[in-house]
């Protein structure tokens, strides 16, 4: 009787702590509850599965002990003779059988509402496109595009000189500089693309998560009822950089994103004015070098490091190379266009005409190249028209 007291003792031990770590694992390190429905009910089905998983682990172990504990050696020396029983193989096969189909029926139907996005009435739509190692959106309905880029800064990644030990801000590689606005309580259709390799758009509060694959549109659906900010990432191993590329959706009222897109629309116009001024002028070396020097270690450092030297030979290095010493219309090309088959992105719908020519003089002219060519906005602008 000690021996019993003590075995289902224990095992309430066991059970404890696996309710215990259940309650906690819920709180801490579980899923996230969501915003919308059907995020809300697909943590409904897991929270569901997973207390299908601890009974049967309960039973499971219970059954294990009970068998060890009842039928060891030193109570029956006599084994038993028989080999197999037909009733007991045919019910841990049926009740198995009877459990996934129990939870697959509830899956199917919240997979296929997820995926129901052609059969919703949409109130707006987004064209997303992955980019190494960057987001783009554009709003279909209201002509409005712009690239979502990491903001947390480098030092805080890098621990540069004279930054070591600075402090991770509260949203460490989940913030940009140019979050996705959205409407509350709209259908929203998203369509997925890629310009290079696989990316994958996850934001798990709104439970939406789809690969954005080169020469496919993959499309999607939600709809947000709560405003707020709700941060993701891309879930694809991309590159080198695959963890620098969050994503972060802001849900604002309606009237607010009729305002967002008035301003979206308004620094459109101002940029390409912008743009159209600076090419119609002419800069000095001085002027280019140092717009140049800003924006390569802002956009191009990382991967060709702020010496020029690269990281070959993903990342060829700048200085004295055929690129930046050769002609000047291949080095504007492989800027503008960038380089199929490799991670050379193309910054010609990511930047002005200002900073691609002072990013082009800066590379032909830092580092020892010493070229002496100066690149003006112009010439970008003639060659994006062909000329």
């Amino acid at each position: 009787m000690a021996i019993r007291r003590k075995l289902f003792a224990g095992l309430a031990v066991v059970l404890s702590g696996m309710l215990s770590f259940a309650v906690q694992a819920s709180a801490d390190l579980n899923m996230r509850p969501g915003v919308t429905e059907t995020s809300v009910e697909a943590y409904d089905l897991h929270m569901a599965v997973i207390w299908v998983m601890t009974i049967i682990a309960v039973v499971v172990f219970g059954l294990m002990f009970y068998s060890i504990f009842a039928h060891r050696k030193s109570k029956n020396p006599t084994p038993a003779t028989f080999s197999h029983s037909t009733t007991v193989e045919i019910i841990w096969t049926a009740i198995p059988i009877i459990i996934l189909i129990g939870l697959s029926i509830p899956a199917v139907k919240l997979l296929v509402k997820m995926e129901s996005w052609d059969k919703v009435e949409p109130d707006l739509e987004i064209q997303v496109t992955g980019h190494q190692w960057k987001w783009e959106y554009k709003y279909l309905d209201h002509d409005i595009s712009f690239f979502s880029n990491l903001k947390t800064p480098r030092e805080q990644i890098d621990n540069l000189e004279g930054k070591v030990g600075e402090t991770k801000g509260e949203n460490y590689l989940l913030e940009v500089d140019n979050e996705l606005v959205l409407p509350a309580n709209k259908n929203v259709i998203f369509h997925l693309t890629s310009k290079d390799v696989i990316h994958s758009w996850w934001v798990p509060e709104i439970a939406v998560k789809k690969d954005a694959i080169p020469g496919f549109i993959n499309s999607t659906w939600t709809n947000v009822p709560k405003e707020g900010t709700y941060r993701g990432q891309c879930t694809e191993l991309c590159g080198k950089d695959h963890g620098f590329m969050p994503v972060v959706v802001k849900v604002v009222s309606e009237s607010e994103f009729a305002a967002y897109i008035e301003k979206k629309k308004a620094e459109k116009v101002a940029a390409e004015k912008a743009a159209a001024e600076a090419a119609a002028r002419s800069w000095d070396m001085e002027q280019l070098m140092t717009l140049g020097k800003e924006t390569y270690e802002a956009k191009c450092a990382a991967c060709h490091m702020v010496n020029g030297e690269g990281m070959p030979p993903t990342f060829p290095a700048l200085k004295g190379s055929k690129v930046a010493t050769g002609p000047v219309e291949g080095h504007i090309d492989i800027v503008v266009n960038g380089k199929a088959g490799t991670a050379m992105a193309a910054y010609g719908a990511q930047l002005s005409d200002a900073e691609i020519a002072a990013i082009i003089t800066y590379e032909r002219n830092a580092w020892g190249n010493e070229t002496g060519d100066k690149v003006q906005p112009a010439d970008i602008q003639a060659f994006k028209a062909g000329n």
